[in-house]
């Protein structure tokens, strides 16, 4: 088999506001186990939409993009269902910036020959394939970005910011970048965080631009993100998380609370907090780790919090999708929290 046997059909990300899910979800409320917290959760997701006082950070782990979950995203940001992002760098590089730039990930499957795969420079997502080729005009895209930037430390935030700037300044985009969650931040001033930003296509960029630079050369200062982030949570006392997968992003947001604790700053924990997640609790890791234990930490308050053991193919649209299906998020003010940072 050639490469473009591998390559044929692509991803198609859901698109939540195709299809009303209010009734599915409200019935799986009167089940039982995960389908009664996942009813739960999509409620707390709701009365945060409601709650027009409460800013809402949206935190993403996993291989999420890839999976098909772009259109989620977007419409969460579109509609002011979510103020911030924090993400892992692979989701926002590797996955969206890619896809804008013109490429696809494509459906394949997890019994591939992957020795035949690494020959062909396939790279597999458990079943979903990416061209390794495309990926490195990804890497010295980035690399290209930090050559015209100031030599300096960057936050995070403020690097992607630059990268939705080069999409908006190159109309070869034009077409592949309007369904980019980085173009459409960039748009709405939305931030978005990536404080393991090199864990990505992007420290393949960041690598080579400082490998081949003399003199200063521009950095990623993940001490930066962590400030940023708190200074959203001291501008804004109440807040809300929705959690696809833990890890990093989850971390920060939760920290935050108590940053601002140690800053001297009144901020009270996370008024609601919801987590998708496949993780266990009992090896004690963090993304596993329940909202109650969060509680202890004093990061998180117990009274609207919700875990859902599921994969986040399954829960995130229906989550996200009956939220939206309620239309309460029409009152919800546009924050553009960028500005906060000019």
């Amino acid at each position: 088999m050639d490469k473009k046997d591998f390559l044929r059909q692509t991803v198609e990300p859901i698109d939540i506001t195709k299809t009303n899910v209010v009734a599915l979800v409200d019935a799986m409320g009167k089940m039982a186990f995960q389908a009664r917290n996942l009813n739960r959760a999509a409620q707390i997701f709701n009365r945060m939409q409601q709650d027009h006082e409460v800013v809402i950070f949206l935190t993403l782990s996993g291989s999420l993009i890839s999976a098909g979950l772009k259109k989620v995203i977007t419409t969460l940001i579109e509609n002011n269902m979510v103020d911030v992002l924090v993400s892992t760098g692979a989701n926002m590089v590797d996955q969206d910036f890619f896809e804008a730039l013109g490429f696809h990930h494509y459906q394949g499957t997890p019994f591939a020959d992957d020795n035949q795969l690494r020959t062909l420079m396939i790279d597999r997502i458990y079943d979903t394939f990416i061209d390794e080729e495309e990926l490195r005009i990804c890497d010295h895209t980035v690399a290209g970005i930090c050559d015209h930037l100031e030599p300096r430390p960057y936050s995070s935030r403020e690097f992607i910011k630059e990268m939705g700037r080069y999409l908006e300044e190159n109309s070869q985009y034009a077409l592949s970048r309007e369904d980019s969650i980085i173009y459409r931040c960039y748009k709405k001033d939305v931030p978005i965080f990536c404080p393991a930003f090199s864990d990505s296509s992007a420290g393949f960029g960041l690598i080579y631009h400082q490998y081949h630079s003399k003199g200063p050369k521009v950095t990623i200062d993940s001490a930066a993100d962590f400030l940023e982030l708190t200074k959203i949570k001291i501008a804004h006392k109440e807040s809300g998380i929705f959690m696809v997968g833990g890890g990093v992003p989850k971390n920060f947001v939760q920290d935050i609370v108590v940053a601002s604790e140690i800053l001297d700053q009144e901020a009270p924990m996370h008024k609601y907090a919801v987590q998708i997640t496949v993780a266990d609790e009992r090896d004690g890791a963090l993304s596993g780790s329940t909202l109650k234990e969060a509680s202890s930490w004093g990061k998180v308050e117990t009274t609207y919090e919700q875990m859902v053991f599921a994969e986040a193919t399954i829960a995130f649209p229906l989550i996200a999708g009956y939220a939206y299906h309620k239309y309460n998020w029409k009152q919800r003010p546009e924050r553009r929290l960028n500005h906060l940072f000019l």
